[in-house]
């Protein structure tokens, strides 16, 4: 695998972890009961982005390890998924 390999991966990893996390634990300002003026009432009060963003990032790298090194130890490759032999024999070593 290489290092931009393993960047998309991290990178699609955390991206798809804070598209989860940034719903959870909001309030609204209509569930709080005081609207700010030229906000709608579904805004969030205090959405904790950064605190969110970092266990994102902490989360992210505690699957990112392993699933790099599943893949880069050769347990499994491309030979095995290939289902209907469409690449052919495998080579004899």
């Amino acid at each position: 695998m290489a290092i931009t390999s393993a960047f998309v991966l991290f990178a699609v990893i955390w991206f798809m972890g804070l598209l989860i996390a940034l719903p959870l634990g909001m309030k609204s300002q209509e569930q709080d009961g005081e609207i700010v003026p030229g906000t709608p009432a579904s805004a969030p009060i205090n959405p904790n982005i950064g605190r969110k963003m970092i266990w994102v990032t902490v989360v992210t790298f505690i699957l990112w390890v392993p699933l790099v090194w599943f893949l880069t130890s050769g347990i499994l490759t491309v030979r095995d998924i290939d289902f209907f032999n469409r690449m052919g024999p495998a080579p004899r070593p």
